[in-house]
This record gives structure tokens, C-alpha cells and sequence, in this order.
């Protein structure tokens, strides 16, 4: 507990720091906040990459839920404070002089803080991305091949790794996460994705198997909460402090809870699934249009321009259960959006014109 409360007092120390000094930068960092939001995930880098290679899109939302999935049982169990209410309950500080720390629209998270689900979320997911990148470059056998892909693989690692830095200390600037829940994200994030790197049969699965896939995750979790409640651990005992010491009530959403967020993973998962395993998916991306740029690129714009506007379906919230229903559908939607409706739609515009046309 000393050794753990010192952690968090050079912790803030850091964060008044940033907060001094990079004051001029606070509009880049919370941009880079919103850029590791695990929800961007699902609607913008999964519509891209699905849409020029399949197997990586897949594998970006399995690695993106699985991931999540980890980060709540982590929370669950390293029951980290997060920066902007520990501050105010700590006994460290003396004649209760704690440090000040300002808070953000965003700063006020209701989960618990170890490990940072954007740090974990977006390292995972760029991973990801890096990796799929740099497999078209490793084939190349020629000499000067062979030094553009070396030229290639430092240039893409290096951006991955300022992306992660730069999330990481945004994260630390509006005082929701200590450096040390950042740096356990990151490297966590990288675990799950080199897993899944090792993973094939996730390209073949089944809509059982994704139906089991979100059962075990959805029991387990469960299990897990109602386990320790009976042995009197509320694992809910973040949600009370982010209530009573953030500085504006508005800030506090319901979207950030631990089990909105296993609910929205569940539910891109079983519409991902859904969507692979459905006669739409394979009249249009296994169809003869596949193949072509047009009908890629078309996928792309229409999935992107649909996506944004189930930003505008806003989920009441007055009743938790209802919510976390209408999330579940909300986020199945959205994959099986990227994945049927929209190539079965831009499939059949690209057929009725070539017959026009013919």
C-alpha cells in the first residue's frame, strides 16, 4: 500500500507537470484521447480495413473485443484509482493539502483505472494494423525490396509507437489514468493482438461459435461480479467516487460503466458474426464485384457515411437495463452494417447498372 501510494503521488506529480507545462497543447492531447477510444474501433478503423482485406477487419474486432474483455477483468481485479478522485481521498497529503488537478469533459470515468482501456485498446488495434501492413512488404525478395521493407518496418513502427505515447499522455494530461495504468495498457494491448496473430480459426468460425464466444464472455463476467459480491467485494465501487469528485455531474456517462462496455463488445462480436455467416455477406464479398476497386472503395464511403449516423441514435438512459439492451443491438448493428447491408446494397446498385448498361 506504501509502495503503491508513492506510485500514485509521483503519478500526480506527472500530471501537474503536464498540465503546466503542455497547457498549450491541451486541445492536440484531448483529440488524442478521442483517437484511442476503444469505439473508434468499430466505426472508422474497422470499416476501412474490412473492406480492403477481410481476414484483417475480422481479426481487428476479435482482438478489439477479446481486449476489451481482458481490461474489465483486469480492472475487476487490480482495483486501480483513477488520478482525479485519489487526490481527494488520500491520507498522504498533509493538513489535507491535495494537489489540484484539473478535470475535462472527458476525465471523469466511472471504471476503475489499471490498466487504461485506450492505451490497451488502441495499441491492440494498431498492432494490428501495422502488422497486416508490413505482411505485403515482407514477400518482397528482391535486394532493393528487401531495404524498402526494411525502410517500411521502421517507418510504420515508429509511427505505432508515437501514436501509443502521445494516447498514453493525453490520457495522463486530463488526470483519469496514472502513468504506470498506461504503460500497462499498451503492453497488455500488444499480448492480446500477437496472440491473435496465431489465431486462424477465428476466419473460419461459425455464428455458433460466436454465439458461444459471447456467452462464455458474458457468463464469465457475470459469474465473476456475482462471485466476489457474495463475498461482500462490490466491484462497482468506482462508479460512487467518479460521482462524487467529478467537477461538473454532466461529465459522468453511463456509457463508461464496466458492463456498458462488455455489452458493446458483445454486440459488435455477435453482429460481426451474424454478418460474416449471412447470405448477404457472401452473394456480395464472395460475388465477382469483390475483386473490383469501384466496389471496395464505395463499401468504404457508404459504410463510413452510414456508421455516422448511429452517432446521432442517442440510447436513453433513465432506465440501466433498457440501456444496455438497446446497446447491444446498437453495437450488432454496426458491424453487420460494414459487413452485409452495406455490399449487399452497393452489390445489387452494381449489378442493375451494369445490366442498364448492357
Amino acid at each position: 500500500s506504501i509502495k503503491m501510494d508513492l506510485l500514485h503521488s509521483n503519478g500526480v506529480l506527472i500530471i501537474q507537470h503536464l498540465q503546466r507545462d503542455y497547457r498549450a497543447y491541451q486541445d492536440f492531447l484531448n483529440f488524442m484521447s478521442h483517437v484511442g477510444d476503444p469505439r473508434n474501433i468499430f466505426s472508422i478503423y474497422f470499416p476501412l480495413w474490412f473492406q480492403l482485406n477481410q481476414v484483417v477487419g475480422t481479426k481487428m474486432i476479435w482482438v478489439a473485443v477479446i481486449g476489451d474483455w481482458f481490461n474489465l477483468i483486469f480492472k475487476w481485479i487490480l482495483f486501480g484509482h483513477r488520478p482525479y478522485w485519489w487526490v481527494q481521498e488520500t491520507m498522504i497529503y498533509p493538513n489535507q493539502s491535495s494537489p489540484c488537478l484539473e478535470q475535462f469533459p472527458i476525465t471523469c470515468e466511472t471504471g476503475p483505472g489499471s490498466p487504461s482501456g485506450h492505451a490497451m485498446g488502441s495499441s491492440c488495434v494498431w498492432y494490428v494494423m501495422v502488422t497486416a501492413a508490413l505482411s505485403y512488404t515482407v514477400r518482397w525478395k528482391d535486394k532493393s525490396a528487401v531495404t524498402l521493407h526494411r525502410l517500411t518496418w521502421s517507418f510504420l513502427w515508429s509511427i505505432f509507437w508515437i501514436i501509443q505515447i502521445t494516447v498514453c499522455i493525453s490520457r495522463v494530461f486530463i488526470a483519469t489514468h496514472f502513468p504506470h495504468q498506461v504503460i500497462l495498457g499498451v503492453f497488455a494491448g500488444i499480448l492480446v493482438a500477437e496472440a491473435f496473430e496465431h489465431t486462424p480459426a477465428i476466419q473460419t468460425a461459425s455464428l455458433r461459435m460466436y454465439i458461444k464466444t459471447n456467452l462464455f464472455l458474458f457468463i464469465f463476467a457475470l459469474g465473476f461480479y456475482l462471485v466476489l459480491k457474495l463475498l461482500d467485494i462490490d466491484l462497482l465501487w468506482s462508479v460512487p467516487k467518479a460521482k462524487k469528485w467529478c467537477a461538473n455531474p454532466d461529465w459522468i456517462n453511463i456509457d463508461t460503466t464496466p458492463f456498458a462496455g462488455l455489452v458493446r463488445n458483445l454486440g459488435a462480436l455477435f453482429g460481426l458474426g451474424l454478418g460474416i455467416n449471412s447470405e448477404m455477406f457472401i452473394t456480395s464479398c464472395k460475388g465477382k464485384n469483390s475483386c473490383k476497386i469501384s466496389f471496395r472503395i464505395l463499401c468504404i464511403a457508404a459504410s463510413l457515411a452510414t456508421l455516422q449516423l448511429y452517432n446521432f441514435v442517442k440510447i436513453p438512459t433513465h432506465t440501466e437495463y433498457l440501456f444496455y439492451i438497446l446497446s447491444f443491438c446498437k453495437s450488432a448493428a454496426m458491424p453487420l452494417t460494414v459487413v452485409a447491408l452495406v455490399p449487399y446494397c452497393v452489390h445489387s446498385l452494381m449489378r442493375t447498372t451494369e445490366k442498364k448498361l448492357n
